[in-house]
C-alpha cells in the first residue's frame, strides 16, 4: 500500500462522486421490479439479532488464524519473488480445503515496469460464478519492494498481510454458512460472495498511474471485457459487482477508518451499527466507543488504492483503510511485534456479521424483528 508523499491523494470527492449517486429513497423494491444490475441499489441487509451476534463472535477464532493464515503470508513477496510465489499458494490451498464450493482463478499477465517486465498473479476465489451479482471482498497480498537493511525484509504486516488473513478467516468461519451458497443443479442464487486478492499494488519506485496497481488495473479492465451473465451481451463481470469492500492497512492499534464515497455510506453506517451492537453486548474486547473504529465526520479525500480502477468503471467501493495510516507504516517495523491482535479479533467479528447480513445468509431464528 503506497500512500502519503509517493501516493496521489484525490481532492475532495463531491466531484468524483456526483455521478455515482445513487438512489437511497426505496431500498424496499423487489427483486424483479428493476433491471438486476441496479438491484444492489435497493439491497437491504438482513439484520442478526443478539444471539445470533453472539453465535459469529464465538465462531472467529484469533489464534487460528494467526497460526494458520497470518504468519505464513509475512515474508518478503514482492512480485515476481519466491515469497510471492509462496503467498499464492498458501491463499489458494487454505481456500481449497474448505467446504463450500470456491472457484479458484489465477490471472496472470505480464507488465513493464521500472526494472523491466514482470509478471503478476491476481487470485480470485468466488462462490457461485454464474450468480448474477457478487459481494467482493478485497486487498492486496504482494509487499513493497525494499533492498535488504540490516538484515532485515520487509513484510508488510498491515500492508496487506493482514487483511488477507482476515479474508482467509471469514471464508473458514463463515464455511458452513457460505456451504449454502453451493452450487446445486437447477438452483442458482442471484447473489453470492467473490473474494480478490491483487498482485502489484504497491509501487516498485515512486507512486504514478504507470508505477502502482498493476493487478487492479489490469482485473477492472479484464472484468469489463467478460460478458455476465455467461452467454450476456451487453453487461459484463463489473456490472456483477454489488459492492467492492477492500482492505487495507489494518492491524495497528486504535484505527479509524473514515467513510470516502456518499454512495456507500449506507453501507458504511451498517459497518457503525454492527460495531456499537457488538459493543453493547460486551463482544468486542477493549474496545471504547467513545473511540469507535468507523466514524462519520464528513467524507475523507480519495486515497488511491485498488479500488480506483473499479471505481472508475462506476463500481460501488467500501474503501476500509486506516486513516490516518500506522506509524510503521512503509517502515521494516511494519511487522508481527506491532500487529494487535485483539483489534484485528474486534475487526473479524464485525465484518463477519455484515457479510453474513449482505448475503441473508441469517436463518429466521437468528433476525432481528
Amino acid at each position: 500500500m503506497a500512500g502519503g508523499g509517493d501516493r496521489c491523494v484525490v481532492g475532495t470527492l463531491h466531484l468524483l462522486l456526483l455521478v455515482a449517486a445513487l438512489p437511497r429513497a426505496a431500498w424496499g423494491v423487489s427483486p424483479g421490479a428493476v433491471a438486476w444490475t441496479q438491484e444492489k441499489n435497493y439491497h437491504r441487509p438482513a439484520t442478526l439479532n443478539s444471539s445470533s451476534l453472539r453465535r459469529v463472535a464465538e465462531g472467529t477464532n484469533i489464534s487460528e488464524m494467526w497460526q494458520n493464515d497470518l504468519r505464513p503470508l509475512l515474508i518478503e513477496r514482492y512480485p515476481g519473488s519466491r515469497g510471492s510465489y509462496a503467498a499464492r499458494q498458501h491463499i489458494m490451498q487454505r481456500i481449497q480445503r474448505l467446504q463450500a464450493d470456491w472457484v479458484l482463478e489465477v490471472d496472470t499477465f505480464l507488465s513493464w515496469t521500472p526494472y523491466g517486465y514482470r509478471s503478476f498473479s491476481n487470485i480470485i476465489s468466488t462462490l457461485n460464478p454464474t450468480a448474477k451479482r457478487h459481494l467482493v471482498l478485497a486487498c492486496h497480498y504482494d509487499s513493497k519492494y525494499f533492498p535488504e537493511w540490516n538484515n532485515r525484509v520487509f513484510v508488510g504486516a498491515t500492508d496487506s498481510a493482514v487483511p488477507c488473513a482476515m479474508m482467509l478467516e471469514l471464508a473458514r468461519a463463515l464455511d458452513k454458512q457460505l456451504l449454502s451458497l453451493k452450487r446445486i443443479p437447477n438452483s442458482q442464487p442471484d447473489l453470492s460472495l467473490q473474494l480478490i486478492f491483487f498482485d502489484g499494488e504497491e509501487a516498485f519506485l515512486h507512486w504514478s498511474p504507470q508505477d502502482s496497481l498493476y493487478g487492479s488495473q489490469h482485473l477492472a479492465r479484464k472484468m469489463a471485457s467478460t460478458p455476465h451473465p455467461p452467454g450476456a451481451t451487453d453487461t459484463n463481470q463489473l456490472h456483477g459487482m454489488d459492492l467492492l469492500v477492500l482492505l487495507d492497512l489494518i492491524g495497528a492499534p486504535n484505527p479509524t477508518f473514515p467513510n470516502f464515497f456518499p454512495n456507500t455510506a449506507r453501507w458504511f453506517d451498517r459497518l457503525r451499527a454492527i460495531e456499537h451492537e457488538l459493543h453493547e453486548l460486551g463482544l468486542l474486547k477493549d474496545h471504547s466507543y467513545e473511540r469507535p473504529y468507523f466514524h462519520s465526520n464528513g467524507y475523507g479525500n480519495v486515497i488511491q488504492d485498488d479500488h480506483i480502477p473499479f471505481l472508475n468503471k462506476g463500481v460501488p467501493v467500501l474503501h476500509l483503510i486506516s486513516s490516518p495510516f500506522p506509524e510503521v507504516w512503509h517502515t521494516m517495523d511494519d511487522n508481527e511485534e506491532n500487529l494487535d491482535e485483539t483489534t484485528i479479533d474486534n475487526l473479524n467479528k464485525i465484518i463477519q456479521v455484515f457479510v453474513l447480513e449482505y448475503l441473508h445468509l441469517v436463518p429466521a431464528r437468528w433476525r432481528r424483528g
